[in-house]
């Protein structure tokens, strides 16, 4: 079935009321698309609301994810039904990515990865934005492209969904340590290096795992990268500004309004390198702050102290 050429709309239902899933309904009935929102909060349950929708789009926390997809795995969606994850974390548990959660729950279902440089808040305010909508199938890929297309939104494709999302999650682990830099007034230079240097690690990770790498050069990589590390809007940068003011973490955590996925996916992200041997420099100092094993500025310091070498030697840092 083909979305764009049917007499009706398709009926999407978002899971997840929080910024980000607020933000992908507003441009949905924007486009006239039939959306409903469901939360845990909602009257209506989770079953009844997707039994016949043509899409779902995923937007609940990391943590939610495997509890959300198994009762969804119990039930017996349209085939057609495609699930569209726009989560950004890793599972703590597995060390899994939303994707993978949700094809193992849902194998016979297309599955699509929504990501780019998204700040929700412009998004809401009708400010221009582009994102990336990536799945193995084309015509899956091809369809939520054509709902989700806007004037202000302007949507991309591609074939790697395991680069697209690990763009997208890991770049928050890289905003924590620019608003860390950004907080100790290290100046533009400073920053500016840090991102560069951000991109090639969040790159050796989705290679590692068999991603594309021109995907870490498009919006899903370096343009999320250097839209999350450089906004006071986004949560994770806001941690580590607040980390180098002094902050106590739990603290940051609980004024921030929502959920700074960086954290978890920091802790995860440091037992994925240390099991399969990737250089993770800046994570590990991001790892070692939020642990109190450092200061941010013994984090700065230890970075550059690192061992002289050429710029992209083995794609290392």
């Amino acid at each position: 079935m083909s979305f764009a050429n049917a007499n009706t709309p398709p009926q999407v239902v978002v899971l997840g009321a929080g910024a980000w899933g607020s933000s992908l309904a507003y441009v949905l009935n924007n486009n006239d698309i039939p959306t409903q929102v469901w939360s845990r909060r909602s009257p209506q349950s989770l079953e009844s609301m997707v039994a016949g929708a043509d899409v779902i789009v995923s937007a609940v926390s990391i943590k939610g994810v495997p509890s959300v997809a198994a009762r969804l795995e119990a039930m017996d969606l349209q085939k057609r039904t495609i699930l569209v994850t726009a989560t950004k974390g890793l599972d703590p548990e597995t060390m899994a990515t939303p994707s993978q959660i949700w094809q193992a729950s849902l194998p016979s279902q297309p599955i699509a990865v929504l990501s780019g440089p998204n700040l929700s808040k412009e998004i809401d305010q009708g400010l221009p934005a582009a994102t990336v909508v990536a799945s193995s199938d084309q015509a899956a890929a091809e369809e939520i492209q054509t709902i989700f297309a806007a004037d202000n939104f302007r949507v991309y494709t591609n074939n790697d969904p395991l680069g697209t999302e690990l763009g997208g999650t890991l770049k928050n682990v890289m905003a924590i340590a620019v608003g860390v830099c950004e907080g100790l007034g290290l100046g533009t230079n400073a920053k500016s290096a840090l991102i560069t240097r951000a991109l090639p690690e969040i790159t050796r990770v989705g290679l590692h795992f068999g991603a594309q790498p021109d995907t870490f050069w498009g919006l899903a990589g370096l343009g999320d990268l250097l839209a999350t590390c450089s906004s006071m809007l986004s949560r994770n940068y806001r941690v580590g500004y607040g980390l180098s003011k002094g902050q106590p973490l739990e603290e940051i955590l609980a004024n921030l309004g929502g959920t700074a996925e960086g954290v978890n996916t920091t802790d995860v992200l440091i037992k994925i390198a240390n099991r399969e041997k990737i250089a993770v420099p800046i994570t590990r100092q991001v790892y070692r702050l939020l642990h109190g094993k450092i200061t941010p500025p013994q984090a700065v310091e230890a970075l550059m102290e690192r061992e002289l070498k050429a710029e992209f030697e083995d794609f290392d840092l």
